[in-house]
């Protein structure tokens, strides 16, 4: 059975300012409360469609590039988007708003991070002598230096 409301969609524009501040407010609040990568996955993934999940990916990719100082060409070719969107972005990066380059300088140190890791892993599997090392740290107590 399909049930039919005489209600229309909500539009921001026609919220009141109290109503637009409590919407916000519970929508920061909750993303606020969130801990860890694995629950904001879970948050996100429940609140977003999968399409708008891509949509905010591909402008925090855009965001990354030109702080990078890659070029409006570029990002458009490589990403396949259009310059109003680069440009949308690009105007948020300019007008001072904080929150994409916090979050950018935040992800910059988490990729960091992750690469250091994979490189310890890396460094793991091929060295027995930094395996030996990893699993017995004290190492070096087992072994008494030469005197020179």
């Amino acid at each position: 059975m399909i049930y039919h409301t005489p209600y229309m969609k909500v539009r921001a524009k026609t919220l009141t300012k109290r109503q637009r501040i409590e919407t916000l407010d519970a929508l920061y609040t909750a993303a606020a409360s969130i801990q860890g990568r694995e629950a904001t996955k879970l948050f996100l993934r429940d609140l977003l469609t999968e399409s708008e999940r891509i949509m905010l990916g591909r402008r925090i990719i855009i965001a990354r590039k030109l702080i990078a100082g890659v070029g409006r060409d570029d990002i458009a070719a490589e990403l396949r988007v259009g310059y109003d969107t680069i440009h949308r972005v690009y105007r948020w990066l300019e007008d001072q708003f904080p929150g994409y380059e916090q979050a950018i300088k935040a992800m910059e140190k988490e990729f960091g991070r992750r690469r250091e890791k994979w490189e310890d892993k890396k460094l793991y599997a091929t060295s027995a002598l930094y395996r030996l090392k990893k699993k017995y740290p004290l190492h070096f107590l087992l072994f008494t230096r030469p005197k020179r």
